[in-house]
């Protein structure tokens, strides 16, 4: 019996990589798209996405479609519904179903504290109001028959290994100088809660959604990783690193804003992350009740511990490489 396909879009990045690895050792033949195939192994397929028949023909009797593709923060505007919707238009050729990692960006800056799939979205910056509209033509090609689609949504991204130029928020700022003892964090150190998502869990949460029958023609479903206060984190982080063996001590204090506020006017992207400066000051959670019930057994959870040391052990001793060009969220 041949095995199940995947067809992983944007597999050079962060998402795309942890879900390669995780269908692949799930038993699946994963299709590896991204524009350079380095360390995608056989079945990367470097044709562009903007190429939807081509890349669909190459990928026949794929059954899943993941959608890992992040375009530049820079280049939301211009760039992430078109390629989205490439993307869907693959998925429709092949008649797979499409899987979309979600995030809490159309709650907007007055979200409440606990989120869940029935939360009433109110974007409160552009880059929300985008992700509103994904989601909304997605729900809008499954009601027509055309298309079905899940999303996961998800916290900011953490785990183990480096996609080219593009990190997380771990490690390019939160992270950056842990081998030299230092922290910091971009909130207030209490009292606020912050979502994350370790990638290998999210990626085999990706996995049994794939594998699931039955599933609703479009659904959306919250992941809930690990929810953290910035002591939280830093505290997690210490521990790692010490156990590591990089440090006895470790210096944390709050990221000065300022200094970004002051470059801004200068660095386009420093402007569009200042847009999203709310998601640390206001408190959420994701709630995945529906999540657990749907997948049961399937959904897995590493401890914090554990999935912190996984991540900093792929760094050199020196210290995330990451080239600051853009902050990947989900």
């Amino acid at each position: 019996m041949p095995l199940p396909t995947v067809l992983v879009l944007g597999a050079q990045g962060r998402l795309g990589r942890a879900a390669v690895q995780a269908f692949a050792s799930s038993g699946w033949r994963v299709l590896a798209q991204a524009r350079r195939a380095d360390g995608l192994g056989p079945l990367a397929l470097t044709l562009p996405l903007a190429d939807t028949a081509a890349l669909a023909q190459a990928a026949q009797g794929a059954r899943a479609v993941v959608y890992a593709v992040n375009p530049l923060y820079t280049r939301w505007d211009a760039e992430m519904l078109p390629l989205a919707r490439q993307g869907m238009d693959v998925a429709e050729r092949l008649g797979a179903t499409f899987l979309l990692p979600g995030n809490v960006y159309a709650y907007g800056a007055g979200m409440p504290p606990r989120l869940t799939e029935t939360t009433p979205e109110a974007p409160s910056t552009r880059k929300g109001e985008l992700r509103a509209q994904l989601e909304h033509e997605l729900a809008e090609r499954a009601a027509a028959g055309r298309l079905r689609s899940a999303v996961l949504r998800a916290g900011d991204f953490f785990g183990p290994g480096q996609g080219p130029n593009i990190g997380t928020w771990l490690d390019l700022l939160i992270a950056k100088k842990l081998p030299q003892g230092r922290l910091v964090y971009p909130g207030p150190m209490d009292g606020v809660s912050h979502a994350w998502a370790y990638l290998p869990d999210l990626a085999q949460a990706f996995v049994a959604l794939a594998e699931r029958r039955g599933a609703d023609a479009h659904e959306r479903l919250h992941f809930e990783g690990h929810t953290l206060t910035g002591r939280e984190l830093l505290e997690g982080l210490a521990r790692a690193a010490m156990r590591l063996g990089w440090i006895e001590h470790v210096h944390a204090k709050p990221m000065a804003w300022w200094s970004w506020q002051l470059a801004a006017p200068f660095v386009p992207l420093l402007r569009e992350l200042l847009t999203m400066r709310y998601l640390w000051d206001v408190p959420h959670q994701l709630d995945g009740t529906r999540l657990r019930q749907r997948l049961g057994e399937a959904l897995p959870h590493t401890p914090l511990d554990e999935a912190l040391i996984a991540t900093l052990r792929t760094w050199r001793p020196e210290g995330p490489q990451a080239t600051p060009v853009a902050a990947e969220a989900a």
